[in-house]
């Protein structure tokens, strides 16, 4: 056990993660050179094409000591435990990090300490890792070491002479990284003769082998046939292959403490393998499970219904195979009036729902209509029953409603100081509260606000990338749920109820809300033979309305001279016309018109 390392990378987006994990594998020849490609432990063609880790990867590395001191001697197994860089996926990222003992905390040199860097490394204190600051990034023209030294050294209380230097492109750096990964990282801790105690930290789907779980011993060792239990989940399993993970999977007959492998054991249902959970065996349990686990709640809900209601079938299909590669996205049937039968999901953040659609897309060629995201809301009656809300169209009779509460967050933004008003201004748009705002070096400032989710829901992100011309950095953490002043904001078309349309907002920003819609709808829809009515409509309340004047036909142009009463008759018989085809015509609402209310600026 004293010849293994586990340790993770964190970093913010794009600062060079997945770039150093490609070094790391090619200068312990973990993968030859024909092997090597960009990104190697991405696999996705989206995670490359975003550059962004959307799944969390693990791989082994044999490495040879070079350094100077001589009690290091000797060659060592290295777990490269890969954790997804983005906010939505923070508790995987937890998980990976409560299987190690040390991380790589990774800053771009020409950036700075941002967001997400600051949010990850709490998150690897939790755990009691030990963190060896890097540089990456040194090669670039607009790097600036000495500067991003000092915020590091303020933010770590480390000394300047501990931070390593290196560019993940170049290479430069990369065997005093490793070194440092030895010296630094203390070797993992266990008994491999106490009951067996393993962590699940990620899962794949294998189309051949069903789900493969990857998984930390923190005590104990588990053989190829044994009978083991996962305990979240109470279900039994045999244990068909257990082995190491190098670039492919390779078996073994045994693992012990400290090591990291995967299992295999013929699970066909991604929601029976929980990241977080503990494994045992069955003969002999262990006593205390692996700390932190909790089940994956997703922050926000959208409606995804086929563009073609006969591709039902096929859509729940690829929903079914998705859940098998993601096991954090939720789903249920709904039916919307209209827009036919669908499923109302529930994803764990902004980004998880666009890469949910965009696989969706190419994965299975299926084309969906979206509805509006919205967050889950507690609505309590006047006998103070909880209810659960999900979708606008399940809010209870205002009457026999006490009151409503909704969640907040708190959210870390790290801007330029030139930035800080427009940023205040627009938080405070957003029902914000400042808690606090600090200085981390002359120019760069750290804000912290709660805020209401569903205010973020919407078009947060890109205003503040606006404002900011893309320096500032956010990132959030789940609060609790407070009461609120919230409403249900209708949409009608001819006086008919548009469901997918509806939405939870706050009273104070319904009438404004409500117009911004109507205007926007009327733009939209096409125009037909008879006036269409968009109103916005607060329960019997009309707060908006917007008229799309009919396509008339000149009826009177064979008319001309002659008696006015000629030209009144057809008129007032056009009129009929109108009235009645108004009755009876439906409104095709174009699938722009869903995504639009999205862009409302």
């Amino acid at each position: 056990m004293k010849n293994i390392r586990n340790f993770c990378i964190i970093a913010h987006i794009d600062h060079g993660k997945s770039t150093l994990a490609d070094r790391l594998l090619e200068f312990t020849n973990t993968i030859n050179k024909r092997d090597m490609q960009a990104q190697v432990l991405d696999d996705m063609d989206l995670e490359r094409e975003r550059g962004i880790t959307i799944k969390s990867h693990a791989i082994q590395m044999q490495y040879t000591y070079r350094g100077e001191k001589p009690e290091f001697k000797g060659t060592y197994t290295l777990n490269l435990i890969d954790t997804p860089g983005h906010v939505d996926f923070s508790y995987e990222v937890s998980r990976s990090l409560a299987a190690c003992e040390g991380a790589l905390l990774l800053v771009d040199a020409s950036q700075g300490i941002q967001a997400q860097t600051i949010s990850n490394m709490y998150l690897a204190l939790d755990n009691d890792l030990e963190i060896i600051p890097v540089l990456n990034k040194i090669d670039l023209p607009s790097a600036n070491p000495e500067e991003v030294k000092f915020q590091v050294v303020d933010l770590l209380g480390c000394k300047r002479e501990e931070i390593m230097i290196a560019s993940g492109k170049t290479g430069a750096g990369v065997f005093e990284i490793l070194d440092a990964v030895i010296e630094r990282i203390p070797a993992p801790k266990g008994d491999p003769a106490a009951p067996l105690q393993a962590l699940i930290f990620d899962s794949v789907f294998n189309s051949f082998r069903g789900i493969i779980a990857y998984f930390r011993v923190f005590n104990g060792t588990i053989k190829k046939g044994d009978l083991v239990k996962f305990v979240a989940t109470d279900h039994e399993y045999l244990a068909d292959e257990v082995g190491v993970l190098k670039l492919g999977l390779e078996a073994k007959n045994t693992l012990s403490a400290g090591e990291v492998g995967y299992i295999i054991s013929g699970i066909k249902q991604a929601s029976e393998v929980k990241v977080g959970d503990t494994i045992t065996h069955v003969s002999r349990p262990t006593q205390e499970i692996v700390k932190g686990f909790e089940d994956v709640k997703p922050m926000v809900f959208a409606g995804i219904y086929p563009v073609d209601t006969d591709d039902y079938e096929e859509l729940r299909e690829s929903m079914e195979k998705l859940k098998l590669n993601d096991a954090s996205l939720t789903w249920e049937p709904e039916s919307s009036a209209a827009l036919g039968f669908g499923f109302r999901c529930g994803f764990l953040g902004m980004l998880h729902m666009e890469i949910i659609q965009e696989r969706l897309e190419r994965e299975f060629n299926m084309t969906v209509i979206t509805t509006v995201p919205n967050v889950s809301y507690h609505a309590f009656d006047t006998k103070l029953n909880k209810m659960v809300l999900r979708n606008p169209s399940d809010f209870p009779d205002p009457s026999k409603l006490d009151h409503v509460e909704e969640p907040f967050i708190l959210a870390t933004i790290i801007t330029k100081s030139e930035y800080i008003g427009a940023i205040m201004g627009l938080c405070m748009e957003k029902r914000g509260i400042l808690k606090n705002q600090t200085y981390l070096t002359t120019d760069r400032v750290e804000l912290i606000f709660e805020l209401p989710l569903a205010e973020i829901v919407f078009d947060f992100y890109d205003k503040l990338k606006s404002i900011s011309r893309g320096y500032a950095s956010f990132d959030y953490n789940p609060l609790d749920y407070r009461e609120s002043d919230l409403v249900k904001l209708d949409i009608l078309l001819n006086a008919e109820q548009v469901d997918a349309l509806s939405a939870l907002i706050h009273r104070s920003k319904a009438h404004e809300f409500g117009r911004k819609i109507c205007e926007k709808l009327k733009e939209l829809i096409p125009r037909q033979q008879f006036q269409i009515a968009i109103q916005a409509a607060i329960g019997a309340k009309i707060v908006a309305r917007e008229n799309i004047s009919a396509m008339r036909k000149d009826v009177t142009a064979k008319c001309y001279g002659g008696d006015i009463s000629r030209k009144r008759k057809l008129l007032e018989k056009q009129k009929e016309g109108k009235k009645r085809m108004r009755q009876v015509g439906s409104v095709e609402i174009p699938q722009s018109a869903f995504m639009a209310v999205l862009k409302l600026d």
